[in-house]
This record gives structure tokens, sequence and C-alpha cells, in this order.
């Protein structure tokens, strides 16, 4: 019988089309803003209007092709997204410099790139690239040609540096400069002028990005989803959080919608914990999902020392009283590794379509949205 109940928040209770939206301004951003690559083919502006966005939104991830292609494989988390992609087209572009300049762009690829290297970078494009074309879509092709799955898609790229500029490197990876440069960037985005130095300890680069805090949208009404956790409660359940998301952009929209009060304080895990974890013991990184860290942080409780999260044995004792409610497959992989029941909600970015998909990888449950949840407890 099921006692404990885990849910994600994007994809369950709110869209992630914001997420989305804001991960393509951020490629956007390192590719045409002058701050970082400036490359041609498009203005960039810190402040688009609702056209614009749509705009991009389509243009980098290629119709979302890409956008499914990388949560198909796994990966979860908007920070990840964005550094594929953007370090991909870097990848792509030193190929094109390599004629020209040799060593300097095998040195560059084998260091750290962070903001001094992508200035360094923007020089040589104007110069010796200036009709560079980005071809966002030719993502999904390199990587297409080998299997990475979830973090060793970061890896991969290393892969592709290899094959594109014959150029040996370690460099890409979640540990890397530019991974954290692509988070911060990120959260400028989502976060806005206004919020952000409480997130990242200084205020954004380029000024003028309003953000997506306020302008969260919630996935069925927050009326209903309200009754529904209540009703969870009275019937005894234990209900808490796993998300990808950090804790401003999780405790502020779930609290004015009034949902966090449903949910037990020590039992809600986000992003923000996950990478504390990450930074307190960098031998067990990466963390987020489909690692299950954040799920079993979140059945053992806030309070619980993250050594002990780490050596806690998996399969959990008592799998089948617990149950994670998800969109992805990065949320059903880490059920399978607690051993716990999954309900997959086809409110993601697939929607419907991706019942096929977790039928095939024998979800317990396959819910419409949330609401459906009723049905399988009763």
């Amino acid at each position: 019988m099921i006692k404990t109940i885990l849910f994600d928040v994007d994809g369950v209770m709110l869209s992630e089309e914001r997420y989305f939206d804001a991960s393509a301004l951020t490629v956007w951003e390192f590719l045409h803003s002058p701050l970082y690559l400036g490359l041609s083919g498009d203005v960039f502006t810190a402040s688009p209007e609702e056209k614009d966005i749509r705009r991009v939104r389509e243009l980098v991830f290629a119709s979302d092709e890409v956008l499914n292609f990388i949560k198909s494989r796994g990966i979860n988390s908007n920070w990840d997204m964005v550094y594929l992609t953007v370090a991909y087209q870097i990848i792509r572009l030193c190929e094109q410099l390599k004629a020209e300049l040799g060593q300097k762009v095998t040195d560059l690829l084998t260091g750290q790139i962070n903001r001094a290297e992508l200035a360094r970078l923007a020089e040589w494009a104007k110069e010796y690239a200036p009709d560079f074309t980005i071809e966002y879509a030719k993502f999904t092709t390199d990587f297409s040609r080998g299997n990475a799955q979830k973090a060793e898609m970061l890896l991969y790229l290393n892969q592709i540096a290899r094959e594109r500029c014959g150029v040996v490197t370690n460099v890409f990876s979640r540990n890397s400069d530019l991974w954290q440069l692509c988070q911060e960037t990120f959260q400028e985005w989502y976060l806005g002028d206004d919020r952000i130095a409480a997130s990242i300890g200084r205020e954004t680069m380029q000024p003028g990005k309003k953000g997506f805090l306020n302008d969260e949208i919630p996935i069925v009404s927050p009326e209903e989803m309200i009754q529904l956790f209540r009703t969870l409660k009275e019937k005894g359940y234990t209900l808490g959080i796993g998300t990808g998301r950090p804790s401003i952009e999780t405790h502020v929209p779930l609290g004015e919608l009034k949902l966090l009060e449903w949910f037990d304080p020590n039992r809600v895990v986000t992003a923000t914990h996950v990478l504390e974890a990450e930074k307190e013991s960098p031998a067990h990184a990466p963390l987020s999902k489909p690692h299950p860290f954040c799920y079993v942080k979140g059945l053992l409780g806030l309070d619980t020392p993250n050594s002990e999260v780490h050596s806690f044995a998996l399969p959990v004792p008592n799998g089948d009283e617990v149950l994670i409610v998800g969109d992805s497959p990065a949320d059903m992989l880490a059920a399978q590794a607690m051993g716990c029941r999954f309900a997959a909600t086809l409110t993601g970015l697939s929607g419907k379509a991706a019942r096929s998909k977790f039928e095939s990888a024998k979800a317990d449950y396959i819910l419409d949205d949330v609401r459906d949840i009723l049905s399988i407890l009763e």
C-alpha cells in the first residue's frame, strides 16, 4: 500500500514551456550577444517580445526536435540542455577556425572555456569565420551516431570535438567553467534582473531581463490541484517534491498558487539541494535526475545528512509503499533505481505522444494528468 508520494514539478504541476523558452534564449544570447560570441545572423536583445521568444524557441531547438532528442536520452536539467547546445555550436565553430588557427584552436578546446576564452573565440570568428552558419538541427545528427545517455551526453561532446576538430580533449563535462557560465546565464533569464543577485551573487550581465518566475503556467487549475492535495493529505499520504528547479523557482510559484503548503517542508527537495550535495561530495556528482538522489533525499527528509543519502541502499526497503509522479524518462529511471512505483503524467513536452514510450518502459501507471492519481490509489 502506498504511503509516500513524491512529485516532480515541471510537466506535472507547472508547464515546462517557460523553462524551455529561457533555455532557448540563453543559447541565443551565447551565440549572438556581443558580450559572448557575437555571431552574425541575428540581432540580440535582453528584452524580447513574445513573438521573438516564439521565433527563437523554434529556431534554437529546431521546432523542439533537439529538445525531444535530449530528453529522450535521459537529460532532465535545463542547465544541461543549454550547455549541450551551446558547447556543440562552439565545437562546430572551432572546426571551421581550425584550418586558419591550428594550435590556437587546439589550446582553446583543451583548456577551460570561460568568458575570456569566449571573447577570444568571438574575435577569431569575426576575422576568420564571418560566414559561419549556425545549424541547430545538426546536433541531433551528430549525437545520434553514438549511444550516450544521461550524463554521458555531456562527455560525448569530447568525442564530437575529436571527430570534427581532430582534438583530443576532456574539457567538456558538467564540472567545466562553461557549464557554470551556462547555468548562471540561464538563471538570469528565468529569474530576471530583480531576483538574480540573490540566486547567483551578481547582477545580470545584460540588464533588461524581466524573468519568467511570475509568468508560470499551471497544467491544471490551481483550485483542482489544491483539492487533490487536500484529499491526499486527508487520506493520510505523506507528500513530497523532487524537482530539478532551484529552491526559489520552486517555492515562489508554488507558494503563490497555494500549493506548497500541502507538502511536508522536510520533503521538498530542489536542484539547490542537489548542487549543495555535489559541492559537498564531488566524487558523487552528477546527482541530478535521472540519478535518484533528490527522490531518496525526499523520502528520507532534508534533515538527513547527504552522506547517509549517498550510502542508503537501493532498492529502498518497502519500495511498493513509495510512488513517484513525473513526466519524463529521467523521473522513471530514478524511480526504477529506487525500486519504487512510478506514475507517468502525459503533460510533459511530448504530451500524449509519450504514452507508447512509457508503456514500452513498463511504467506502473500512466495518467492523463496529475488529477488521475486518485484513481490508482482507490
